[in-house]
């Protein structure tokens, strides 16, 4: 390298510059928006020169304020008066969010009462409580498999994991302990003891999770609360995740829009999720008696259309920039970041609604890897909360 080449910098310093997290800088790079100067063809390891910390930092800044990202790609790339439009309407949309929000808030609070082997593991009550609120829904109420209705907490790797799993979903989410010590282990909690825990936890700055034999605990702010554990086999989340290859497909989207949009559409049973050039297309249908059946239909092809049948109303979600359209098809266009071949796959919205609800930040990511393999929604800015939602199989009248 000679004198006139700029240096270039590892993940890790870069981002300390800019002030990212190098898992961010990963996630930034596989969307596009800032990928590094040089990746080493042999290790991997990305790196980035200095005159890319203008647009990360620019980056960040628009992520702090929730600006989804196909919106940071118009900010970043797109002509002035483009993204001004753009952050004029995200700016009108955070305002009636905080006003809707303050409205709730204030609703819940007129409503709420006037009155063997040892491990332990230290984490903030706060997080220990949204980990609870995210996974717990991917639970479920089985006679014939009541384990379905437990979260396996496992402690080891010096992290802190809860999984959940109904069989067509599994959520996981990981917190990073201030402090670990003991041997791996792993216990079974009924869904229904954690809900109870979770508003006392998010009142404790830290809660010491205590394993030991086969009891277990949670320990704060001078209190105890004792977890009565369920004896069976759960798969480590490990274990599901190994069957998934790499994604052919990624698809990003503002996730409230897309969750408010699948609501808006009334009683539905399916969604149909269709890429569309660079953005994403959802066709929802609901199916008269037809049944969901686990295995996934992915398939290649252009964007899903509107069905047509008199008991088969559909409406389709397409990309569109930043407009919003209707049409006599009950047509609403967002716009979204897609990569990887055309794509059509299915999904169940009682499934695909509670993931975007349990999401964090503006956007969401979904990766494909397989027609017949779950279907990765990450939150794009949390990576330590992952859900896998199995695809389903359309009734023939809908396929």
């Amino acid at each position: 390298m000679d004198g006139n080449t700029p240096q270039l910098l590892s993940i890790s310093a870069f981002a300390r510059r800019v002030g990212l997290a190098p898992s961010a800088l990963r996630f930034y790079d596989d969307c596009g928006v800032l990928p590094p100067a040089h990746v080493d063809g042999t290790s991997g390891y990305r790196f980035y020169q200095p005159g890319q910390e203008k647009r990360a930092i620019l980056l960040r800044e628009l992520r702090e304020a929730d600006v989804p990202l196909p919106d940071v790609a118009v900010v970043l790339d797109g002509p002035r008066e483009q993204a001004q439009r753009v952050l004029h309407g995200h700016l009108r949309r955070m305002l009636d969010r905080t006003e809707r929000g303050r409205s709730a808030i204030e609703e819940i609070l007129r409503s709420l009462p006037v009155t063997g082997t040892r491990a332990e593991a230290r984490v903030g009550g706060a997080e220990l409580a949204s980990a609870i609120r995210q996974v717990v829904p991917a639970t479920t109420s089985d006679e014939d498999f009541p384990v379905l209705g437990c979260v396996l907490v496992e402690l080891g790797d010096g992290e802190v994991r809860l999984v959940a799993t109904d069989r067509y979903r599994l959520s996981i989410r990981v917190l990073h302990p201030a402090a670990m010590h003991g041997d791996p282990r792993r216990i079974l909690v009924r869904a229904a003891d954690l809900v109870e825990i979770g508003p006392w936890a998010a009142r404790n700055a830290e809660v010491t999770v205590e394993v030991d034999g086969e009891a277990a605990r949670l320990r704060g702010a001078g209190e105890c609360r004792v977890l009565t554990l369920f004896e069976d086999r759960f798969p480590s989340y490990r274990e599901a995740l190994a069957a998934l290859g790499p994604p052919e497909c990624r698809m990003i989207v503002d996730r409230l829009a897309f969750r408010d949009a699948l609501l808006g559409l009334g009683d539905t049973s399916y969604v149909t999720v269709a890429t569309a050039g660079d953005g994403l297309a959802v066709t929802v249908s609901t199916a008269g008696d037809g049944r969901a059946v686990p295995g996934g239909t992915a398939e290649g092809g252009s964007a899903a259309r509107a069905g047509t049948g008199r008991d088969d109303p559909a409406a389709t979600v397409a990309a569109a920039g930043d407009r919003t359209v209707s049409t006599a098809s009950d047509a609403v266009r967002l716009g979204a970041i897609c990569s990887g071949p055309p794509l059509r796959i299915a999904f169940d919205t009682a499934t695909l609604i509670p993931a975007l609800e349990t999401g964090v930040g503006p956007d969401v990511l979904l990766e494909v890897s397989t027609a017949t393999h779950p279907v990765i929604v990450r939150s794009a800015d949390q990576g330590s909360f992952t859900t896998l939602v199995m695809p389903v199989a359309l009734p023939p009248s809908l396929g």
